[in-house]
């Protein structure tokens, strides 16, 4: 190797190791932002789950809380029957990178009754409204079936 061969090489490094660097930071970021998104998504789950359940706002937004990422805001409401549950978290990193997550569950409240044994105390049935049920293969049109 020559002397202007070995000057080559090291300009090249001098260009590609600061992308390639830059081009890991990225990748972290997404990856953090990924996993923040995953948070918010369940923080919003678990609050519309204690929600549902007929718990206090506060046992509600506690258990939002906890599986949200930091300084995310949590706000449950009451929709007549649902529970809605909203989660809104900054991503980390720089500002001029900064995007707002969020997240959102609704939920049916459990304490809702219908049917015959409705108000009847604790042992009371509860009947909620449900998908028809699945029609077997004696139902399916013709040209469809089982292999």
């Amino acid at each position: 190797m020559r002397r202007s061969d070995r000057g080559f090489v090291t300009a090249e490094a001098a260009v590609v190791l600061p992308a390639l660097v830059l081009f890991a930071m990225a990748l972290l970021w997404g990856l953090m932002a990924a996993a923040a998104q995953i948070r918010c998504v369940d923080a919003a789950r678990a609050g519309a789950r204690a929600a549902a359940r007929s718990e206090p706002p506060e046992a509600a937004l506690a258990a939002a809380r906890a599986a949200a990422p930091r300084g995310a805001e949590v706000a449950v409401e009451r929709e007549g029957d649902q529970v809605r549950v909203r989660v809104v978290a900054p991503t980390a990193g720089p500002r001029a990178l900064s995007l707002s997550l969020r997240a959102e569950a609704v939920a049916l409240s459990e304490d809702r009754r219908t049917g015959p044994g409705a108000g009847a105390g604790a042992g009371a049935t509860r009947s909620l409204p449900g998908p028809a049920p699945f029609p077997g293969p004696s139902h399916w049109p013709s040209g469809v079936g089982s292999v």
